[in-house]
């Protein structure tokens, strides 16, 4: 112990400038800003209510004092019409905005946004060594505006009633287009926003599946639709039907005793998706230093321990930070990133509409 304590004192006396010495650049700049913050005194985040959980744990405040978090929170269509209104009557409220990648690109393209990489300040949040494949993931083309902390790995997302398949038959997602399946299988309406768009990026986008599957999943398999979310559970675990893509709640719903359960990894791999982590800095926000303070601080080692604990705690386990420094204890078994495994990133800008038009399609019985 004496030991490790020396180390300690000589680490930290090693990085702490000396009487008289200039302090960094970046920390003279970063001590500024967080003042700058305090006399703003509060900071104002619109956020996917899947993630509201992490910005109302007290994490932020506890660490900067002075510093109100006021959260707005709900599913991206209902902040996108409030955010965009709030624009069209000339009220800047918000400074930072977490949703998904497409509301996200709408927002910068509607001028909404500016650019999140200047004001990264902390030099453990630019030591790309501590981030996933060594660099920063954007998913805007410029590389400079969605800033995306997480990338889960996406099996498909399918689950099934445990009296009515064994899930040994199925090793690849080919599996679920033989003909025995038919009319006995059912999915959440993927042309309305919500889960399901990573799975079907990945059905779509995959060397081994492509539009050829989409087309065969929807156009010849009779799938039943549904956009209840507790309906589609519901009727998976009455035996209604036997498998269901995009399901909600079936791992709660499988600790109560249901008869359901999801799918493992397929043969062709998975998805990485970011679900509804996107950061974005917003323009003209009324509290731009606090929301500098805010992105460096939730970017941080401290930042994504709180974001993944916290996350931890909900239904459906957390998602996979893509910082690499931190524990993955709280993270989900199944949104974990395993060496080894074949991963196609399911979260390219605009990738959706070549997928909902296939599906259209094939719901309309088109080659």
């Amino acid at each position: 112990m004496r030991a490790l304590a020396a180390l300690w004192l000589v680490l930290y006396w090693s990085a702490t400038p000396r009487a008289g010495e200039a302090k960094p650049s970046w920390q003279q700049e970063w001590e500024k800003t967080v003042q700058a913050a305090k006399s703003e005194g509060q900071i104002t985040v619109y956020v996917h209510s899947t993630y509201a959980p992490v910005l109302m744990s007290s994490a932020f405040e506890k660490a900067f004092p002075g510093i109100k978090l006021s959260v707005v929170s709900g599913v991206e269509n209902d902040l996108e019409r409030r955010f965009s209104a709030e624009r069209r009557a000339g009220k800047y409220l918000a400074d930072v905005f977490m949703v998904g990648v497409l509301r996200s690109y709408d927002f910068m393209q509607a001028g909404y946004l500016d650019p999140i990489k200047p004001v990264l300040l902390l030099p453990e949040v630019l030591d790309v060594s501590r981030w996933w494949q060594g660099k920063h993931h954007y998913s805007d083309p410029e590389k400079r505006y969605l800033f995306r902390y997480v990338a889960s790995a996406q099996l498909g997302q399918i689950s099934y009633n445990t009296q009515l398949v064994q899930p040994k038959e199925f090793t690849s997602f080919w599996d679920f287009v033989d003909p025995k399946w038919k009319g006995k299988m059912l999915a959440r309406d993927i042309r309305a926003p919500g889960t399901g768009g990573s799975a079907v990026r990945l059905f779509y986008y995959s060397p081994d599946m492509g539009p050829e599957f989409v087309r065969k999943l929807f156009g010849e398999m009779d799938l039943t639709l549904f956009r209840d979310r507790r309906q589609g559970l519901d009727w998976l675990a009455a035996g209604k039907f036997s498998i269901c893509f995009w399901c909600e709640g079936v791992e709660k719903a499988n600790t109560q005793g249901l008869p359901v359960d999801m799918f493992g990894r397929m043969k062709e791999g998975a998805g990485l998706s970011a679900g509804q982590a996107i950061l974005t800095r917003v323009s003209q926000a009324p509290h731009p230093n606090a929301a500098k303070v805010f992105i460096n601080w939730f970017l941080s080692r401290e930042g994504q321990i709180s974001f993944q604990k916290a996350l931890g705690k909900a239904d459906e386990g957390s998602p996979d930070s893509l910082r690499i420094d931190i524990p993955k204890d709280a993270v989900d078994p199944r949104s974990r990133r395993v060496d080894g495994v074949k991963y196609l990133d399911t979260d390219q800008w605009l990738a959706m509409k070549p997928v909902l038009k296939a599906v259209e399609d094939a719901l309309a019985g088109k080659k």
